[in-house]
């Protein structure tokens, strides 16, 4: 019935609370909600005063009050989508003005959701500016603190606050986000906020001072307050806000403090970079700053004989006022003793390399280092031929943590039987000095775009993002692939579905990705490229010169040979895996995906990563991407799996309910941990706070994803699966053991669960005397199966000494004794469904009702037996 229907067709009398009875009553009923919408917008038209209706059915109902789609959301929107239809509905003078004092009211209870419509309903910006600064003033000193926040950014009252005063209680209360969202749109509230978080981590701060008039704070994290987490806010600020550094000298100068001590950690106790790549970090780390210089004495007198400590002070030129009195001069032959040490030492090095590394397999001279546009015509010749595979790669000098994105300093292409490093500052300067800045960017856009090239790279959206930052021309390259592998998708299929691993085609027993090689100091573990090279040629990569300075030139020999090796190696381990995946354990699918069919697991695997193992030819899956630019394609929850941060386990439980492949940190966990497990298993981590510029630094592009750590853990889990496009059906809810995460369960009948519960309650009476063993389901691994499949090895073959429980064939032990009296006297119940990991029993019941309406939302159409759960 549409809005103009005469009075009799509106709803009897014209109160508000009588319409909202009407209005709960359909909300209830998934299938009247076309009806709900008619009855809202029949009820608007049949009111005298619609606003004012509103705001009576909100203060006489609470469900809008909690997080997600509410009845009260739902209303509010639709009056303000009729409003719109409506104009002569809005009110204005005193009658508005007491509108918005009522729903002031309710805007410090409502969710966010919420704030935007209520605020445009009422025209809450139309105010009396005083008269919203006084409400948002009286939040704050009843200490919600959060929530005068999120009124003040909606209503822009922010320029007539005090930031300070604002910010401090956020980021006490781990809230680091709202207050990023706070100084969003105000470049002068942005260098004041930095310079306020610069000043606290001035070394003669305490920040305890600053704290001690919040030690009262509800939530407060002291924890999460100091100089080290204030330190990465400033640096992650600094970034975003795209402001000079110059402005926040304390943090700049503690992180040049921390890249020393790294630097000397690995030369002095790694021993994993050369003197030269050393000297060089260390010297324009310091520069001319006195209290650097400082610090450089006191390592190098901690790690340096004297003499040797007072050579390298000499030789970058330290005011001898720093230096300990008395400290010896070294005289010139013993240092040229040094000198002939470290060279044997070095020659050594170079001999162990043959053996114990990755070895280059072509002539050196088969090496061009390009600084020409006139050289780098032989690379574009022999790289752009139809047909050919290319390992590219990229470097470029380490930033250690500084503000911005790095700047590609060398352009590796590898083909069969030659390398190609081109200079890519020199010929970019070249190209501008020629008026030609197009000329190079487009001979790169055209090897990325060209489906008849197959192009090789190890996390090549971190590189796409860095050659962006480098050329803007190139910015759009990421958009434009075809023909791309990137080797590290292939690498976390290798890790997630390989226990084992192979080489040559024979099985090596216990090489794990977590294998270490013995490197000149402490014990190292392989890992990234070097750590799939090793598992697939058989040897590591040498990472001595990674951390080089790639922008000075001439590059040292060691460095083209690293350089080279980098890109080369793609090739090997591309040609090895296509030739004999199931020596890797490969699925099949993979591999298809690797020679020119397109495959569905490693397509879902791209839209987490932001990269893609594309086929050569590129041109169907790109098509697809083409067709959906609103986001991600659909991944099912099997093909989806996270590492959750340990202040996110409730998310964890929510995810691994409806199917995700989930990792949990716990409580005592660092959060670094997570971007271990992610690196190692392919994983995506889930974090938030303060946490995720670290982790995500860590890991490559889109692997890293912060939720709202204001939200409760169920709408988090909505966030996450709206994000990455994760299509749950009825089927995967409840797919994985809530308990420890494994997707495989024994389907054990009623009749033949009963037996073992009697046999464990009676073997449990019996046990103090006779110490009897227990019952025992002999099954294989190919008896364990998804829920709804059939049994197989219900009948005890054997028994063993494992107290009074049942015990599977693999050792794992079922928790029958947790089953409550009276769950097997339900009819109702036919099959019991056990978990082979942890032997956690399940079996239906009301959980399942309650996670699909919760999840409503998400859930799509499935054909699939379902299968319902619950845990004992």
């Amino acid at each position: 019935m549409n809005q103009g229907s005469d009075s009799s067709d509106q709803p009897t009398g014209q109160d508000p609370l009588v319409l909202l009875k009407t209005l709960q009553l359909l909300w209830t009923k998934q299938e009247l909600r076309k009806q709900l919408k008619e009855e809202i917008r029949r009820g608007f038209a049949g009111l005298e005063d619609p606003l004012a209706a509103l705001l009576a059915m909100l203060e006489n109902s609470s469900d809008w009050k909690g997080k997600g789609h509410s009845l009260g959301y739902y209303i509010t929107t639709e009056l303000q989508l009729w409003i719109k239809e409506h104009p002569a509905v809005p009110q204005s003078g005193i009658q508005l003005k007491k509108l918005q004092a009522r729903v002031l009211r309710i805007l410090s209870q409502c969710p966010a959701n919420l704030l935007d419509p209520l605020i445009s309903i009422y025209q809450l910006h139309t105010a009396d500016r005083n008269y919203l600064l006084e409400h948002v003033s009286h939040l704050y000193l009843k200490g919600n603190y959060k929530e005068a926040a999120i009124l003040s950014i909606k209503l822009q009252l922010q320029p007539d606050q005090d930031v300070e005063k604002m910010c401090i209680p956020l980021l006490l209360q781990d809230k680091a986000n709202v207050v990023e969202d706070y100084v969003g749109e105000y470049p002068e509230l942005q260098r004041k906020l930095l310079q306020i978080l610069d000043s606290w981590c001035d070394p003669g701060v305490n920040i305890r001072d600053v704290t001690r008039p919040y030690q009262g704070l509800s939530r407060y994290k002291p924890e999460k307050f100091n100089h080290r987490t204030l330190s990465k806010l400033v640096f992650r600020l600094l970034d975003r806000f795209h402001v000079d550094p110059a402005l926040c000298p304390n943090v700049v100068n503690q992180r040049h403090l921390r890249t020393l001590n790294y630097l000397f950690y690995k030369r002095f106790v790694e021993k994993t970079m050369t003197e030269e790549n050393w000297a060089d970090h260390v010297q324009s780390t310091v520069g001319d700053r006195r209290c650097l210089q400082g610090h450089l004495v006191q390592l190098l007198l901690r790690h340096c004989e004297g003499r040797a400590a007072a050579r390298w002070a000499r030789r970058w030129g330290l005011p001898t006022d720093l230096l300990p009195p008395g400290l010896p001069e070294e005289p010139p032959e013993l240092h040229t003793q040094e000198r002939v040490e470290e060279a044997t030492k070095a020659d050594n090095y170079e001999d162990s390399k043959k053996k114990d590394y990755y070895q280059l397999p072509i002539p050196r001279e088969n090496i061009h280092f390009l600084q020409t546009w006139e050289e780098t015509l032989q690379c574009w010749e022999k790289v752009l031929q139809p047909g050919q595979v290319v390992g590219v790669d990229m470097e470029w000098k380490p930033s250690f943590g500084m503000v911005g994105k790095p700047r590609v300093a060398l352009l590796q292409m590898a083909v069969k039987d030659e390398v190609f490093l081109l200079d890519l500052p020199r010929l970019l300067e070249q190209a501008e000095e020629e008026e030609e800045k197009e000329k190079l960017p487009r001979f790169i856009q055209r090897l990325y775009s060209d489906a008849a090239i197959t192009k090789l790279g190890y996390g090549m959206s971190g590189d796409l993002s860095s050659l962006a930052a480098t050329c803007s021309a190139l910015k759009d390259a990421e958009k434009q692939l075809h023909g791309v592998v990137d080797l590290l998708t292939v690498d976390k299929q290798l890790q997630k579905g390989c226990s084992e691993w192979r080489k040559d085609g024979r099985k090596v027993d216990g090489l794990s990705p977590e294998h270490s090689h013995e490197e000149r100091g402490v014990r190292q573990q392989e890992k990234g490229l070097s750590l799939l090279v090793q598992h697939v040629l058989g040897k590591p990569l040498d990472k001595t010169e990674q951390l080089s300075n790639w922008e000075k030139r001439p590059l040292r020999e060691e460095q083209i040979l690293y350089a080279a090796s980098d890109a080369y190696c793609l090739l090997e381990i591309y040609e090895r895996l296509c030739k004999d995946p199931e020596s890797f354990g490969l699925s099949s699918d993979l591999m298809d995906s690797l020679v020119g069919k397109r495959s569905i697991k490693p397509r879902a695997k791209k839209q987490l990563n932001k990269q893609e193992a594309l086929s050569p030819s590129g041109q169907q899956c790109q098509g697809s991407q083409m067709e959906t630019p609103r986001g991600p394609a659909p991944v099912s929850p099997r093909e989806f799996s996270v590492v959750c941060d340990n202040m996110l386990q409730g998310l964890g439980r929510y995810l691994r309910c409806l199917g995700v492949d989930v990792r949990m940190l716990d409580n005592e966990d660092d959060h670094r941990k997570a971007a271990e497990i992610a690196r190692q298993e392919g994983r995506v981590i889930l974090t938030s706070g303060l946490p995720y510029q670290t982790l995500q630094s860590q890991v490559g592009e889109g692997r890293c994803f912060s939720v709202n750590c204001s939200e409760k853990a169920k709408e988090q889990a909505l966030q996450v699966l709206k994000h990455f496009n994760v299509q749950v059906s009825l089927s995967d809810i409840f797919s994985r053991c809530q308990v420890c995460n494994c997707d495989k369960y024994l389907k054990v009948s009623r009749e033949r669960m009963r037996q073992l519960v009697e046999g464990s309650r009676q073997a449990l009476q019996e046990h103090s005397a006779a110490c009897p063993g227990s019952q025992m389901c002999d099954v294989t691994a190919g008896d364990t199966a998804q829920p709804g499949c059939s049994v197989q090895g219900e009948q005890p073959e054997g028994r063993e000494q494992r107290g009074a429980d049942a015990v599977l064939g693999g050792g794992t032990v079922l928790q029958v004794g947790a089953i409550p009296p009276g769950v097997l006297d339900r009819t109702e119940l036919t099959d019991f469904y056990c978990c082979s990991c942890c032997g956690k029993v399940f079996w239906e019941g009301s959980h399942f009702g309650r996670v699909v309406s919760q999840f409503q939302d998400v859930l799509v159409a499935s054909g699939d037996a379902q299968s319902i759960y619950e845990l004992s």
